[in-house]
């Protein structure tokens, strides 16, 4: 607890850009059933997706460089335009 707080003394806005640990988590399925071969649309279509994310927190997801980087630019230019 003493560490926890002297470290939100020496930065108190990091929790600004602190990462979600759901994100990341939902990140990483997203890239991991990507590479297994299926289509983006698919993946935010599946229960695990829809349960955990909102509209807005997959738009999030899609602007996360780890996931342009493995799915590929367009690919993800595509679903956004879907969310929106």
């Amino acid at each position: 607890m003493v560490v926890r707080f002297s470290s939100f003394l020496r930065n108190p806005f990091s929790f600004l850009f602190a990462g979600s640990s759901k994100e990341g988590r939902i990140a990483a399925y997203v890239i991991r059933e990507h590479d297994r071969g299926r289509r983006l649309n698919e993946i935010l279509n599946d229960p695990y997706i829809r349960n955990r994310a909102t509209e807005r927190e997959l738009a999030r997801l899609l602007d996360r460089p780890e996931v342009i980087e493995a799915l590929g630019h367009a690919t993800v230019s595509e679903a956004q335009e879907r969310l929106v």
